[in-house]
């Protein structure tokens, strides 16, 4: 077995995928670790919509800008799509009010979620690519999301075809900082 920072030091964005379908226990076994990912107050505002129709997947990849965007072809050419919504107003509220300077958490709480289910995932041998540059309301509609969630983020899934070697990371000491900044 794979130690954690192997794992997390190896893991790769993957935008180029086999042409091979995703078991539903590998994708069960990732969506469960998604869904233990810690959450203001066990908010768990998440909800996860799995895509396997190609015709909605196709609407999916229109909110894409089909330059400037690498993973314009993941969307359709991964086992699964999946779409990462977040309930609103839940994660960082408390009784109905923010509760902190920078509003809703939700953002920082599906960050954590996503972050386990690409880990887990690269434990599994998939691939995954996070997608934020989109047309967030186009994509909504592809999928039904109602009112008061929001579509955060689009997540490619399946067997890798090719990655790539790991980018430059800054020293532990170029962003640690003592007491003060």
């Amino acid at each position: 077995m794979t130690d954690l920072m192997t794992l997390i030091k190896s893991r790769r964005s993957v935008r180029k995928y086999e042409d091979r379908q995703l078991p539903d226990d590998l994708l069960s076994q990732v969506l469960e670790a998604f869904g233990w990912a810690p959450s203001w107050a066990n908010s768990q505002c998440w909800e996860v919509i799995v895509v396997r129709d190609p015709a909605v997947r196709a609407q999916i990849q229109a909110s894409l800008p089909a330059k400037g965007n690498p993973a314009f072809k993941a969307v359709v050419e991964a086992s699964v799509l999946l779409v990462v919504c977040a309930k609103s107003g839940v994660s960082g509220y408390y009784k109905g009010q923010c509760s902190t300077k920078l509003g809703d958490w939700m953002m920082y709480d599906l960050g954590l979620a996503t972050q386990n289910l690409c880990l887990m995932a690269h434990h599994l041998g998939l691939g995954t690519v996070i997608v934020g540059l989109f047309d967030h309301d186009r994509a909504k509609a592809a999928v039904d999301v109602p009112e008061g969630y929001e579509l955060v983020s689009l997540i490619p899934l399946g067997y890798p075809a090719k990655t790539g070697g790991a980018p430059q990371r800054r020293d532990v000491n170029a962003f640690t900082h003592t007491n003060r900044f």
